[in-house]
């Protein structure tokens, strides 16, 4: 056996096998029992189903009027990205390149709204949405999510930040760029690896979140995936037929964006340097 692979090793990625079973099971539970008939998932959850009904796709297609709330919950989460990309990465950028009492106040007030739980924000946020008239839409909506999503966005860049040699940003004023000019043609392109990691842990977010949404969009027009997904589980009633057919379509795009990306979250994160 080669030194390097001990058996130490081998026990850990026969635990690490076990543990991704283990995390797999409930994607089977969806996978399988979305294409069986209501009467056979409740005789037996774990079988093979008899007959593959892929029409339950198509009618969680027009039940909830998927291709709606696909482009609500697009719209959502391109627009917040955006918003968290540009707020986070300039604020950050600002506050390491001028350090001083208030950049450090400013920026442990950010760190401390991490692990503030929604709940306690949840009642005085509605209250000043409606004062403010952005309630029952989708860019009031966005604007929510820069609130609560800055916070772990400028946390990531403040670190990554502080790995750009300022030498860098002196060269570029010395040759006549202006403020503006040297964040935008020289630091910016140089956060593309912590930028992709934002992107992708605020997609995860905004994309499957609930409650958030359900708060303030009223309007069944507006609804996004995970809403629309939630009207076959009331309480009395459960369509497990037609509600983990709807799950299986509202994750699979952001599944998909996820494993091709995946590999920039490590990347953006432990890297931290530049060439």
């Amino acid at each position: 056996m080669n030194e390097k692979y001990t058996k130490k090793t081998f026990g850990l990625e026969i635990i690490g096998i076990l543990l991704a079973i283990v995390f797999l099971i409930p994607f089977y539970f969806v996978l399988i029992n979305s294409v069986k008939g209501f009467a056979e998932i409740l005789i037996d959850a774990a079988s093979w189903p008899k007959e593959v009904l892929f029409s339950n796709y198509a009618k969680v297609w027009e039940i909830i009027n998927f291709p709606k709330a696909f482009w609500n919950s697009l719209l959502i989460t391109v627009f917040s990205n955006i918003g968290l990309v540009l707020i986070s990465s300039m604020a950050a950028w600002k506050m390491v390149r001028t350090p001083g009492k208030i950049s450090k106040f400013l920026f442990i007030l950010f760190v401390a709204a991490m692990v503030i739980p929604f709940q306690t924000v949840m009642i005085p946020l509605m209250k000043v949405g409606g004062t403010l008239g952005i309630m029952n839409s989708i860019p009031g909506l966005v604007i929510m999510y820069f609130g609560f999503g800055v916070p772990l966005s400028l946390f990531l860049y403040h670190g990554f930040v502080k790995t750009i040699p300022y030498e860098i940003e002196e060269s570029a004023r010395i040759d006549g760029c202006s403020q503006f000019g040297v964040f935008w043609r020289i630091v910016f392109p140089l956060l593309k690896p912590i930028t992709v990691t934002v992107v992708i842990l605020n997609t995860l977010w905004i994309w499957n979140d609930y409650l958030l949404p359900l708060l303030v969009l009223q309007d069944a027009e507006l609804r996004t995936i995970p809403l629309a997904t939630s009207s076959f589980f009331a309480q009395y009633t459960k369509q497990w037929d037609m509600g983990l057919a709807a799950l299986v379509l509202g994750i699979t795009p952001v599944v998909i964006f996820f494993i091709f990306l995946q590999k920039h979250i490590i990347k953006g994160i432990a890297s931290g340097s530049i060439k």
